[in-house]
């Protein structure tokens, strides 16, 4: 008996020697490249030049230094984000996009819908 609570401990001993595998280094991750093409008309414009393009925001909320505009039309949903640049007047920095029911859409096609809508 004694030799089996021997060989058991041992056994535990033992394992508390094995090291956990060690992760494989690979090259850092990357972050992911967002395409503005099709944004040029939006991206680095301030306020005025949104409402000239799309016509007044459905929604404006402003928090701090930042603002959101949102533009509302039938394709889609457009959230574009504003903040200062040095003294100058705030300017989208970043635009966000979705369809009406939430689903995703590409940016660069709901600006194109929300100005043909405008059109109209």
């Amino acid at each position: 008996m004694r030799s089996a609570i021997t060989i058991g401990g041992s056994a535990l001993l033992l394992a508390g020697c094995v090291s956990a595998p060690q992760a494989i280094q690979g090259p850092e991750p990357t972050p992911p490249v967002i395409s503005t093409a099709g944004l040029e008309r939006v991206l680095g414009h301030d306020a005025r030049s949104l409402e000239a393009l799309f016509g007044e925001p459905d929604l404006d909320v402003r928090e701090g230094p930042g603002r959101k505009l949102q533009f509302a039309g039938p394709i889609c949903v457009l959230d574009a984000y504003l903040y200062p640049k040095g003294r100058h007047e705030p300017v989208v920095t970043y635009v966000d996009a979705r369809q009406p029911d939430g689903r995703d859409i590409d940016r660069a096609s709901c600006v194109a819908a929300l100005i043909a809508a405008k059109k109209r």
